[in-house]
């Protein structure tokens, strides 16, 4: 295991434009039996301790995953994550915990982005919104699990074996009450129900995503709880 200092050396040595590849592992009390969640990157780019990314310390473990890119051929990825079964560590845990449906965040940044901790001299371009776009994974199955390694394939949330969405359908308009907990609109521009400008008496969301769109106007995630693809097509 590299110590403080020469993980500070490593970093230092790599290109800024070095890709650093982290991830986290969401487990919840009413799906897997314990509300927790795990910290860790891969140990790409030779690096063996510890990274600091937005404030929270990914831990160094021997992982290693694969099978994120997608095909032309239409079919959704189905990646693979290998975890090192030392001591029997992760098979016991698989004893006390259902891992199957929990949540795996794949997160990747440059070097460059890196909390100041992780060098001897700070780091001034560090920049916790500096990163690719999330990619969020659960995990369907246990593939195998030996004295060496457990192996879990990974699938995106469509395509969970057996998977019920909770309290939600595939719907082309959003469920959420508007001005809800759940759309969190609280702005001053009103539309009526189809889409034009109009006073606050009048106020009607069209529940469409042009709808969700117009009123968070320059916001990169929406809060729109239907899906714009969902359209039959008769």
């Amino acid at each position: 295991m590299s110590t403080p200092q020469s993980i500070q050396e490593q970093l230092q040595s790599l290109e800024p434009s070095a890709i650093i590849e982290l991830f986290e592992l969401k487990l919840t009390e009413s799906v897997n039996g314990i509300d927790e969640t795990f910290y860790y990157h891969a140990g790409t780019n030779e690096l063996s301790a510890d990274i600091v990314f937005n404030s929270i310390t990914y831990a160094a473990y021997p992982i290693e995953v694969d099978g994120f890119e997608m095909t032309t051929k239409g079919v959704l990825p189905r990646p693979s994550m290998r975890i090192a079964n030392a001591n029997s560590s992760i098979s016991a845990l698989l004893v006390l915990y259902n891992p199957l449906k929990a949540k795996v965040t794949r997160i990747r940044t440059c070097k460059k982005f890196l909390d100041g901790s992780n060098f001897s001299g700070g780091n001034a371009t560090a920049d916790p919104t500096a990163k690719f776009e999330d990619e969020i994974w659960y995990i369907d199955r246990v593939a195998s699990e030996n004295p060496e390694l457990v192996e879990f394939e990974l699938a995106s949330l469509l395509d969970l074996t057996n998977l019920s969405l909770p309290r939600r359908q595939v719907l082309e308009h959003c469920p959420w009450q508007y001005r809800g907990s759940e759309c969190g609109y609280k702005g001053n521009n009103y539309f009526n129900i189809n889409n034009k400008p109009t006073t606050a008496g009048q106020d009607v969301c069209g529940k469409t995503y042009n709808s969700c769109r117009k009123r968070f106007a320059g916001k990169q995630n929406l809060p729109f709880g239907g899906f714009p693809g969902a359209r039959l097509q008769g």
